[in-house]
């Protein structure tokens, strides 16, 4: 009956084809190109596809609806037609990506130590009198803020652990006198700086017993900075192009950078680092996508994770570095200066070759692939698929660029890229949760004690963190590693919610042999192994969208799921500002919230050896499928997109006229 009245609403007999339904307000990427090649109004699907999906055009229809599909095949055509990574001039600037993440590691992690809460003590009682204290104030290291890069992906640096809190153990005062918290009457102090600094930004201004709060906003302040850079940069990247973003971001970093080190005070110092934080993360954003779109499909996840390494060769030379400047002022310059030498990327780096093609822009597309050519000495007269003379034919063309708001009238675009937000949120914000168990004040650990200590052990188990993601992601792809990564998050988040309340109330009964001690070193392993797998889920769902998203959109899906990743961070600092209260349920949220993502990756695609999607047709096309193939002669629960062009399947139903029986279902399988 459904077919019947499909068939009279179409108006025609049966040899006429009925109109492909919408749903969602999107026709199917083929059908609605063809639909615009035919004059009609392709709907609001038509205005997300700036480019025709990959399927040869209809009979009859016109020649000058689409560009050449060779020129769409990027990878396919235009890339092996350049040589690939082949080329001396394509290492070359595969290269420049990588130097800038040396720099962008010192930035990502210099809160660690600018802002490294020390031990205090009233001027004139003398270090030995022991250091004053108030609650979140004498004895706190809050957790450093740094984006992801990930360029190299952003994580929370060590100063992460919290050892002190509203629940925390009072500090003992010394019996000659008074409580540590009447110190605060002091109007001077003096400092013990553990970062190897003999002055930093809560020494200079005192930011310490009614004043610690300002430290706490400081980090607030560069997060937010990252997090609407993410959003506003990537944007702007995918209207005017990658290159011009990342210049202007050097330019003001270097501005706004070296002016925090001239700040006064400490509303101008948390001014100053919201708009470095913006251009930094400008940087990171366009380095990124540059660095994805530069590369052929088996060469991404390594070239990727080899800026990940250069990034943590910053992370682990910050404390040198630190101690040889002694003066947070002298450090906050020296890690500026280097951005001096992207200036020169004006002139040696080019703008996105794949981001020209994918957006039209054809005749800029020539110059550039006749750049190429140049550099890397090839003959033009070797193009064996004919890009060059397809190109001369299309350059007439008007460049059609893409708006990332234009994906909400997607149908599986939009979803991909919720889910991996939500699995960057979730692997960012319970990060801190581990750190904090680990290095909190209820596991007494004296290696732990040491600033040393907490910054290695955290660099050290991100660094295991990579090295597995590489081995992992080679065996079982990204949607498989991703999945294992997140499981490993949970159990580990779990089993420290739950099984360490249960050795607790066991350790307290003198029969059972468990002591404190024992829930103690659960409480690391647990807290090491989810440190581990968060740092993971973090840095592959920031490349995974990467891949997933289209070209003409890739930096605004990039800025939305880094700009989630800014905002699981940002509970560190948020929850340090309120003395931890509230720490606990904050746990809980993030453990549940890893349960839904195991879900959510099912619903994934498999981006391992494809093409990057171009245009938003081809980003639709991008569907999921099952972890396990299905053996051969079993019909597989989820068809691809050559089995099932449309997610109803009645608009193929209503073309093929009579031939269907009418209790066949939507699957084609038979109603009983």
């Amino acid at each position: 009956m459904a077919l019947e009245r499909r068939r009279d609403a179409a108006g025609g007999g049966p040899g006429r084809q009925a109109p492909p339904a919408e749903e969602n307000g999107s026709l199917p990427p083929g059908d609605a190109a063809a639909s615009a090649a035919r004059g009609g109004r392709a709907g609001p699907a038509g205005d997300l596809q700036p480019l025709p999906a990959p399927h040869p055009a209809p009979p009859g229809c016109s020649a000058a609806a689409a560009p050449s599909l060779l020129l769409l095949d990027y990878d396919g055509s235009v890339l092996p037609f350049l040589g690939g990574l082949g080329g001396g001039y394509q290492r070359t600037l595969v290269l420049l990506t990588w130097i800038p993440a040396l720099f962008i590691g010192f930035s990502q992690f210099s809160d660690s130590f600018l802002l490294d809460q020390p031990n205090f003590w009233c001027r004139g009682a003398g270090k030995g009198a022991g250091p004053a204290g108030v609650p979140g104030a004498a004895n706190w290291t809050g957790p450093a803020a740094s984006p992801p890069a990930p360029a190299p992906a952003p994580w929370a640096p060590p100063g992460n652990a919290s050892r002190g809190g509203a629940d925390a153990p009072p500090l003992p005062s010394p019996p000659d006198r008074p409580d540590n918290a009447s110190h605060c009457d002091c109007h001077a102090w003096d400092y013990g700086i553990r970062s190897g600094l003999v002055q930093n930004v809560v020494s200079k201004w005192d930011l310490v017993c009614d004043n610690a709060w300002k430290v706490h906003i400081a980090k607030f302040s560069l997060l937010v900075g990252l997090i609407f850079g993410y959003l506003i940069t990537g944007c702007i990247a995918d209207w005017v192009g990658r290159r011009p973003v990342l210049l202007f971001s050097i330019i003001f970093i270097l501005i706004f950078g070296l002016t925090v080190a001239l700040s006064v005070n400490v509303t101008m110092f948390s001014t100053l680092r919201f708009f470095e934080g913006f251009c930094l993360a400008g940087i990171i954003l366009t380095l990124y996508a540059l660095r994805i779109e530069l590369c052929p499909p088996g060469k991404r996840f390594m070239i990727t994770m080899v800026a990940s390494f250069v990034a943590m060769a910053g992370q682990f030379l910050m404390p040198g570095l630190a101690a040889l400047c002694r003066d947070w002022q002298v450090l906050q310059a020296l890690i500026i200066c280097p951005f001096l030498l992207m200036l020169l990327y004006w002139s040696i780096f080019p703008e996105s070759l794949r981001w020209l093609m994918a957006t039209q822009q054809f005749e800029s597309a020539k110059k550039l692939i006749l750049h190429f050519t140049q550099k890397n000495c090839m003959n033009p007269e070797s193009d064996i698929k004919g890009v060059m003379p397809e190109l001369e034919k299309e350059l007439s063309r008007r460049p059609k660029k893409v708006c990332i708001v234009k994906v909400v009238g997607t149908r599986n675009l939009w979803k991909n890229i919720v889910v991996l937000c939500v699995n960057s949120l979730t692997g960012y914000g319970i990060h801190h949760c581990f750190a904090r168990s680990m290095m909190g004040h209820e596991v007494k650990v004296p290696l732990l004690e040491n600033f040393y200590a907490d910054y290695y052990t955290v660099a050290s188990i991100a660094l295991a963190s990579c090295l597995a993601m590489c081995v992992v992601v080679r065996f079982l792809g990204r949607r498989g590693g991703l999945l294992l990564f997140m499981i490993l998050t949970a159990l580990a988040s779990l089993l420290q919610l739950g099984l360490l309340n249960l050795i607790g109330k066991y350790s307290q009964h003198p029969d059972s042999g468990m002591s404190d001690s024992v829930k103690d070193k659960f409480s690391i392993a647990f807290s090491i192994v989810g440190m581990f797998a968060s740092h993971a889920v973090g840095s592959l769902s920031v490349f995974f969208c990467a891949e997933i998203t289209p070209t003409v959109i890739r930096c605004g899906g990039l800025g939305l799921v880094l700009a989630s990743a800014g905002f699981g961070m940002l509970t560190a600092p948020i929850i340090d500002l309120h003395n931890q209260k509230g720490y606990f349920l904050h746990h809980i949220i993030f453990a549940c919230c890893t349960l839904i993502c195991i879900i959510c990756i099912l619903l994934l695609p498999e981006s391992r050896n494809q093409n990057l999607p171009e245009n938003i047709s081809n980003g639709e096309h991008y569907t999921r499928q099952p972890l396990l193939s299905h053996k051969k002669g079993e019909q597989p629960l989820l068809l691809t997109n050559a089995e099932l062009k449309d997610y109803s399947g009645l608009h193929d139903a209503a073309t093929a006229g009579d031939g269907l029986p009418e209790n066949a279902t939507v699957n084609g399988m038979k109603s009983m």
